[in-house]
């Protein structure tokens, strides 16, 4: 027991994170190929190469949709990587989950590219092109719809997996702060699904008077999940204070225990 807690200690840490995969898994490894597939798959939706000066111009205009999605991806395959570092946990679970997500993802990409690109367009007033033409109010509604079930169901997945970690907490060893940086990711990841659910919900039971605002939903996000992750925050500075001084304590009576032993009498007269 000792020398697996003593193990654990000498792990790599990141913001009193103990790193428990920091060697490549399989599991890790085919992730990382399906997100650079699915990023493939976004540059191949750009469409043929220009041949001529206006058809650059024109696929340059398309970049701000490009990179909208791609920051996207970007943020999901950041936390499937902090979740593999912080636990290296990998079972028929969190096998299944993460191939699920795979599926998500790449079911995923247009809808994410699409919307992009209408959002943009409308902002611009039509200077920045999309390549995806609405000709009725409905078909922009179901745009939202679905848009909203997959960010959903990417969240929700990447949260499935953080709540995996926790229950395994006892097999993992995760000390308080651990678990306590591992529930924040859950809220976090929570609230973003709910967004998703909430905005796909409002859109397809509102009136039309107020339908097209389910797209702003996802603007409370940049609002809401700080404030959470700083409420969080207060008690993770707490913890990992107390976290240092139980080590610092450990460290000590490791020191105590180590010393040499007292000299042994010496025979004779002094």
């Amino acid at each position: 027991m000792n020398q697996d807690m003593n193990k654990l200690n000498n792990l790599l840490q990141k913001d009193g994170f103990r790193l428990r995969g920091t060697d490549m898994t399989r599991l890790e490894t085919f992730m990382d190929a399906a997100f650079a597939f699915a990023t493939t798959m976004l540059v191949i939706s750009v469409g043929e190469i220009p041949k001529n000066y206006p058809e650059l111009i024109l696929a340059m205009k398309e970049i701000p949709s490009f990179l909208a999605s791609f920051l996207v991806m970007m943020l999901f395959w950041m936390e499937h990587r902090k979740w593999s570092r912080w636990y290296g946990l990998e079972d028929g679970t969190t096998i299944t989950i993460s191939i699920s997500l795979i599926f998500v993802l790449l079911v995923y990409i247009y809808p994410l590219r699409l919307m992009f690109s209408a959002l943009f367009s409308w902002l611009s007033g039509g200077w920045l092109p999309s390549r995806f033409v609405l000709t009725h109010r409905d078909e922009l509604i179901g745009l939202f719809v679905i848009y909203g079930i997959g960010l959903a169901a990417m969240a929700g997945l990447l949260a499935l997996l953080f709540i995996r970690a926790k229950s395994a907490r006892a097999e993992l060893s995760l000390n308080g702060l651990e678990i306590r940086k591992t529930e924040t990711e859950i809220v976090s990841l929570s609230i973003v699904a709910t967004s998703g659910i909430v905005s796909a919900l409002w859109a397809w039971t509102m009136p039309p008077d107020i339908d097209l605002f389910a797209g702003f939903i996802y603007a409370v996000l940049p609002i809401v999940i700080p404030l959470v992750e700083r409420r969080f925050k207060k008690r993770e500075t707490m913890l990992l204070i107390s976290t240092d001084e139980d080590s610092e304590t450990d460290d000590a009576n490791k020191g105590i225990m180590c010393s040499p032993k007292d000299e042994p009498e010496r025979a004779g007269n002094p």
